[in-house]
């Protein structure tokens, strides 16, 4: 091999290398999530906030991130939306660990599990860094203030409502977002304590979607053959009650299921007009984001904020829905 032919074989090696040195280099950013600013954008603002939702594209938290944006538009924050694509405990840590070390002025996320995510706050607000926990607290770590639904009274709201609208006789079969998620607990044992003295409410059976839109089509076909007796379904999460809704339909059997579910995107609203869905629990996700945004400007300006703010809960069936339509209606015109 001449000298020329060694010199151009070590380049090409040479330039292999970097050039998988960047893919990995990059692709890292991309699967953890990372999304860095430009600078000279980040000046232009007065304080960077991290929002990190459980799941990036999940209807629910866009509408707490709608609120966020809102905020920060009006008081010149610099907000980044960034988290798992899909609920994954593990990435939500690694994100908000990214944030902390990229020295934001503040972090806004949920206390999903206090096992993993007390120690994490802790740390993160030993450095300087203020957290407030939205839509699911995280009550015992050192987090400066939550902000979101009182999640024990919420399901315990549900409890009530599945009550007044079944007369007092169900067999309730219960589908949870997780079972280890703080807000998920809450939302069942809440539910359970309001149905507990009735002696015509049974709950015969509690199974988890994972947030999963296909997992809680699978658990409800799955309930409706171990317990054929099921004449009720409470979905504790936003995905779990439209799905649901969705089996219960594919069998024809929405005359004689009762579903309640968890808030008014889209789809439950009409599974509501149509009368497949009865009940659901309301809440006010751009409340929260956009309230968060808020919470960490005073807290960042050393201006003092409640440690907990609940926002507004209420179950809605059709007539609400139709009282609010028509309000919205004759606002417009």
């Amino acid at each position: 091999m001449g000298r020329f032919s060694i010199i151009a074989y070590t380049f090409g090696i040479l330039f292999f290398l970097v050039s998988c040195s960047f893919a990995i280099f990059y692709g890292y950013k991309v699967m953890t999530h990372e999304l860095p600013v430009e600078a000279n954008t980040a000046d232009k603002y007065q304080y960077h906030f991290i929002l990190v939702p459980e799941e990036l594209d999940n209807e629910y938290w866009r509408l707490v991130e709608k609120g966020a944006r809102a905020a920060a538009k009006e008081y010149g924050v610099l907000l980044e939306y960034v988290g798992p694509k899909q609920a994954n405990i593990e990435e939500h840590v690694k994100t908000i660990e990214m944030s902390a070390a990229s020295k934001v002025d503040g972090i806004i996320t949920q206390g999903l599990s206090d096992e993993q995510f007390t120690p994490l706050i802790n740390q993160v607000v030993a450095k300087g860094i203020p957290v407030i926990t939205v839509d699911t607290d995280a009550s015992n770590s050192n987090r400066l203030a939550y902000i979101g639904t009182d999640n024990y009274y919420s399901g315990f709201l549900a409890g009530k409502a599945l009550i007044k609208d079944t007369k007092g006789k169900a067999n309730v079969a219960i589908i949870t977002g997780s079972f280890y998620a703080n807000h998920m607990q809450q939302r069942v044992k809440g539910f359970q304590d309001a149905v507990k003295q009735e002696e015509g409410i049974k709950v015969v059976t509690i199974v988890e979607s994972e947030i999963s839109r296909v997992k809680a089509a699978e658990k409800t076909n799955q309930i409706l053959q171990d317990y054929p007796g099921v004449n009720a379904f409470y979905g504790t999460s936003a995905l779990d009650g439209i799905e649901i809704a969705q089996v219960i339909e594919k069998y024809k059997r929405q005359d004689q299921i009762y579903i309640i579910g968890f808030d008014t995107l889209p789809e439950t609203l009409e599974y509501i007009r149509k009368g497949t869905i009865k009940a659901t629990v309301v809440q006010e996700p751009f409340q929260m984001g956009y309230g968060a945004v808020k919470m960490l400007i005073d807290l960042t300006e050393g201006r003092q904020v409640p440690p907990i703010v609940h926002t507004n809960t209420q179950i809605m069936r059709l007539a609400d829905l139709q009282k609010m339509e028509r309000d919205r209606l004759e606002e417009n015109q």
